[in-house]
């Protein structure tokens, strides 16, 4: 089972006080510790106001923020966990990701999700569509992704989406394309849209009886595509709350989902701080677990760390 990480870039609040500069340079530090000590991915939000209500604080986009720390690192796979397929069109989502796959030498991976913040939604203008007509959408947009990413010009006319004789080149580096991310755990359509179109299903927030439940309803699920259960990874974004204190507890809970055959797990460790000691500790949970990460590296990254940066990780 592989290790992967969420960045803070501001979403959770992690961020209130301090200046744009200072947050992200500890981003882009945070990224840099977790490439060289061995983690497989690094990954961030799709989001613009702040959770649980909007605040006027520091939180950064996720794809050009991807963008930058596709240049800042080296081995560590980037991600968007998820995407909301609402926020951008498709056919230019892909041409972004083609562009990070390019920039970071092939570690991209491309979560999409159907959206679910209404505050954000309505504040930069693309209304509120009923979850069934974003479900639909995520499904349009799911068709458009494989075409754009896949050999040729694309073509598709759906309800909500089209292109017409579409260029997408860089696609990225990847063969036979970019992976694709579906995130959620709508077991009727969001789970049967991963099995048609994705490499993979994340799910979220979910405790491990709850997974050791849900995995044969994926397999299913993939049956009822015609698709062999194997061949579509699952992961799950852990609970924070679970993630944040040191110890046995949080290396017993990554043993046992190992057990269960996930592919991957993503922890947000560096919500309540973003001392550098945080991700040194879990790296120590993951090897307590029996789980392997890349070997350490010495430090490389050059990138900007005004003083005050230090001083304003908490």
């Amino acid at each position: 089972m592989k290790i992967g990480l969420l960045l803070p870039q501001g979403w959770k609040s992690e961020y209130a006080g301090l200046s744009p500069e200072v947050a992200w340079a500890t981003t882009a530090r945070l990224a840099g510790q977790a490439d060289r000590l061995g983690f497989e991915s690094v990954w961030l939000f799709d989001h613009f106001h702040t959770v649980p209500e909007p605040a006027e604080e520091v939180s950064f986009e996720a794809l050009s923020s991807l963008a930058a720390l596709a240049a800042t690192t080296r081995r560590v796979r980037l991600g968007t966990l998820v995407a909301c397929a609402g926020f951008r069109n498709p056919a230019l989502l892909a041409k972004m990701a083609g562009t990070i796959d390019t920039i970071s030498g092939g570690r991209f991976e491309l979560g999409i999700g159907a959206g679910w913040k209404e505050d954000e939604w309505l504040a930069y203008g693309y209304g509120f569509p009923s979850l069934h007509e974003r479900l639909d959408a995520l499904g349009e947009a799911l068709e458009v992704l494989r075409r754009m990413l896949g050999p040729g010009r694309a073509t598709f006319e759906g309800r909500h989406l089209r292109v017409r004789g579409a260029i997408n080149v860089p696609r990225g580096l990847q063969q036979p394309r970019v992976p694709i991310l579906v995130g959620g755990n709508g077991r009727n359509v969001t789970w049967r849209l991963a099995a048609r179109f994705a490499d993979e299903l994340n799910l979220v927030f979910l405790a491990p009886d709850e997974v050791r439940e849900d995995l044969p309803i994926v397999r299913e699920r993939c049956l009822e595509e015609g698709r062999d259960p194997a061949s579509l990874r699952v992961s799950l974004y852990l609970r924070d709350q679970d993630v944040q204190e040191a110890g046995p507890a949080r290396s017993d809970l990554l043993a046992e989902l190992a057990s269960l055959g996930l592919d991957r797990v993503v922890a947000f460790v560096n919500r309540r701080s973003q001392a550098p000691e945080v991700q040194e500790a879990f790296a120590e949970d993951v090897r307590a677990a029996g789980l392997e990460l890349a070997p350490p590296e010495p430090e490389t990254w050059g990138g900007p760390e005004p003083e005050e940066a230090v001083a304003g990780v908490r």
